[in-house]
């Protein structure tokens, strides 16, 4: 953000367990193996601006959330409860109904402040969702945070963070959803939630291969000084991309193309020797594969992690379409049967930033702004960038975007370290602005 912008201030802060507002069931329910991934070890922020609705008639939106999430809590009974590791390793939630956690704030500070469109990073993120000690593990703590910070505007800031392994992002926008629709009057989600998880997920084969999670070859980046950019892809950058990918090889998605381009940048800029493997990780919503269709109201992950790779040289000698296949394969290995098997179960949580390797994951189809809690939809909805967990570290998450000129096209942040930055980014600018432009490797950073 611009070097003016203005510190936020929080003047009072309060949280609270928020239960379930009725009994509910204490059991114990199973994780699916998708759910148990390591890869998903992790807590995932996102961040939602409303601004003021004089017909709200001046409601404390924070007193309206906190409700909607006790009576949400009935149904999704499960997010109130701990997750635990059991001594065979095996992972299961404790519905114990203790409840998530809740913040309420408030800053001196206008939600016009942020711009005509605002984007993270945010000023002052771990304000505005504030880190409760003892709060972040994965295993015996919440398994939500929810922070409503009212602004001077009358707007406010709901910034959530959420244990991966509970849910996925359709998950998550189910839940989301529930709890508006309650806070906007209904007695019961529209979608009621299912769990099954150990029925629909769970792999037996012993013959199903194994697409293990291998770092050890991993180029690990001397980070130094990092720097985070936001770059905004609109019309004519996309427009510029498909002119490096002759007509046989449409049609090709705005994915494959943005991930064609960034993955080839990001190489280029960090120096890899030509020789060296690079992979590219595609982190696939794989409902639609699956094979009898998930029941409506399913909220486990169904996350495929699809894994190509190649040379830096090949990745970044041959013109865009070579990668625009490579992207185009990670997708198409994503099937049914692909879904099932072991493979996609055995995904390690990965170590440091590495330079060969490439995470991308796209939310530019989730309806990040919809959810209306009497105040309309939000300004911005999507991942709160700035503090994201080591899927962040080693890639990036495409989030539609609509800028302040009014163009409608998608933000992706990029971490890298200062020196590789620069190169990243005339890279990049030089793909986008001229489609002749071919990327070659001549020398390490």
């Amino acid at each position: 953000m611009a070097s003016s912008m203005p510190v936020w201030s929080i003047t009072r802060c309060k949280s609270v367990a928020v239960p379930p507002a009725k009994p509910t069931p204490h059991e114990f329910k199973n994780l699916s193996d998708h759910d148990s991934s390591e890869f998903l070890q992790m807590q995932v922020p996102f961040i939602h601006l409303y601004h003021c609705n004089p017909f709200m008639g001046g409601q404390n939106p924070a007193q309206v959330i906190r409700d909607a999430v006790a009576k949400a809590l009935v149904f999704y009974y499960p997010f109130a409860g701990r997750l635990r590791k059991l001594p065979d390793e095996k992972l299961m939630v404790e519905c114990t109904g203790e409840g998530v956690l809740f913040i309420e704030a408030d800053a001196e500070f206008r939600i016009e402040q942020l711009g005509g469109a605002p984007k993270p990073p945010f000023p002052c993120m771990k304000e505005l969702l504030y880190d409760i000690p003892g709060s972040t593990g994965i295993f015996d703590c919440p398994l939500v945070l929810i922070q409503v910070t009212r602004l001077a505007c009358g707007g406010f800031i709901l910034a959530t963070r959420v244990n991966h392994m509970i849910c996925d992002l359709t998950g998550y926008m189910q839940f989301m959803t529930a709890m508006a629709e309650i806070a906007r009057g209904a007695l019961a989600p529209s979608i009621r939630p299912i769990w099954q998880r150990d029925q629909l997920f769970n792999s037996s084969d012993p013959s199903c291969s194994s697409h293990q999670f291998d770092n050890e070859a991993d180029l690990p980046i001397q980070l130094g000084h990092m720097e985070e950019q936001i770059f905004f892809f609109g019309p004519s950058e996309i427009s510029a991309l498909r002119k490096h990918v002759p007509p046989c090889f449409h049609p090709c998605s705005r994915f494959d193309l943005l991930t064609s381009c960034l993955w080839r940048c990001r190489t280029v800029a960090l120096g890899v020797e030509p020789d060296k493997e690079v992979r590219l990780i595609c982190m696939v919503n794989a409902r639609a594969k699956c094979n009898p269709p998930l029941p409506a109201g399913y909220y486990g992950n169904v996350l495929a992690f699809s894994m190509v790779g190649t040379t830096a040289g090949k990745l970044c000698e041959n013109p865009l379409e070579y990668t625009v296949e490579l992207v185009k394969k990670a997708k198409a290995q994503v099937t049914a049967e692909y879904m099932q098997s072991a493979a996609v179960v055995r995904m390690g949580k990965p170590g440091l930033p590495s330079a060969s390797v490439y995470c991308v994951s796209d939310f530019t189809r989730a309806e990040l702004r919809d959810f209306d809690f009497g105040w309309g939809k939000a300004v911005f909805g999507g991942p709160a960038f700035g503090i994201m967990d080591h899927i962040m570290r080693l890639g990036s998450i495409y989030t539609r975007f609509r800028s302040s000129q009014g163009e409608d096209g998608v933000v992706v942040p990029v971490r890298l370290p200062v020196r590789a930055m620069k190169r990243f980014s005339a890279e990049l600018k030089s793909m986008t602005t001229d489609p002749m432009h071919r990327s070659y490797i001549k020398s390490a950073i």
